[in-house]
């Protein structure tokens, strides 16, 4: 992990120091804007790499929600021999180059990128060593300059569960730490929701199993997770992760017009289709006429010859 650290924290020290170059060192509304705009320009560096890869994973998704009348025939057709069945669907993905757990190698592709920037916000303290303070490529007046980075007047070093002795260290007010957290962390929950929401919306709840249970660790699970760590997140972290959250709403918005799902849509599948038989019909016969109502009980029945002389 030492090699994603010294990259993070070579982000994130760049694009402070591009900020400060143009800023300064003013601070606004208790905020140290250099700091903050360098977490933030570390998503966007992150999330323009990554852009190839959520291209590949609308486009697998897209393949995917063709292939759904195949799996279901598969599935009607091995539903008593499992283990055919998952060759089966193993070999379709296959030739037909989809990939139905490819929705969340973006999000685990960002799992390091997160826990590299948790581990060094959370190095950040004022009683660090001296030789400590340079680790991962930092200076020492670069340390301590992010250990007394604030938003609000909450130093983003700090959490809502930062205790007494740990805020006392930052040389901050435990009730504004704490108030700055928690619209954060509603902000984090609510935009995390929202992000995984407006996808599954827009491209439909797979018929898959599998997929569908994946769908809805992102909508409910996730979420609901966030709830408890964001209680120990770090401030200058939960920026990092609402950040995220704002990208990926937009750039699903354009995703989603430029690759939009199939026209016939996916169904429910606790819905179901009933389709008319039809009989009988050489290829070429132009159709018949539609056929009678079926009579209700206890109707006379009628002659149907009489009639069409009448």
């Amino acid at each position: 992990m030492s090699m994603i650290y010294h990259a993070i924290s070579a982000i994130l020290l760049f694009w402070h120091s591009a900020w400060q170059r143009l800023l300064g060192e003013a601070s606004a509304l208790g905020t140290d804007w250099s700091w903050v705009l360098g977490i933030v320009f570390l998503v966007l560096s992150v999330r323009i790499v990554l852009f190839p890869v959520f291209v590949k994973q609308i486009q697998s998704q897209r393949a995917t929600q063709a292939l759904q009348p195949r799996i279901a025939e598969l599935r009607a057709r091995h539903r008593d021999d499992r283990e055919t069945l998952q060759k089966e669907l193993v070999e379709l993905y296959r030739v037909e180059k989809a990939n139905p757990l490819m929705g969340c190698l973006p999000m685990l592709v960002q799992i390091p990128v997160f826990l590299g920037l948790l581990h060094v916000l959370r190095h950040l303290k004022p009683t660090m060593p001296e030789h400590l303070k340079t680790l991962y490529g930092w200076s020492v007046t670069q340390f301590d300059s992010a250990s007394s980075a604030t938003l609000f007047g909450a130093p983003i070093a700090g959490s809502f569960g930062s205790t007494g002795p740990d805020l006392a260290l930052l040389g901050a007010d435990g009730t504004t730490v704490r108030i700055v957290a928690a619209v954060l962390i509603v902000t984090m929950i609510a935009t995390t929701y929202l992000s995984s929401r407006q996808l599954i919306l827009r491209s439909g709840w797979a018929t898959d199993p599998q997929q569908r249970l994946v769908q809805r660790l992102m909508l409910y699970g996730i979420p609901a997770s966030l709830l408890v760590s964001g209680l120990i997140f770090p401030i200058g972290v939960i920026i990092y992760w609402v950040t995220t959250n704002l990208f990926s709403l937009g750039q699903q918005t354009w995703m989603l017009r430029r690759y939009p799902p199939p026209t016939s849509g996916t169904t429910d599948p606790g819905e179901r289709t009933t389709m008319p038989k039809a009989g009988p019909n050489r290829a070429g016969d132009a159709p018949g006429p539609p056929a009678a109502p079926a009579p209700k009980v206890g109707a006379k029945p009628t002659n149907r010859r009489r009639r069409r002389a009448s």
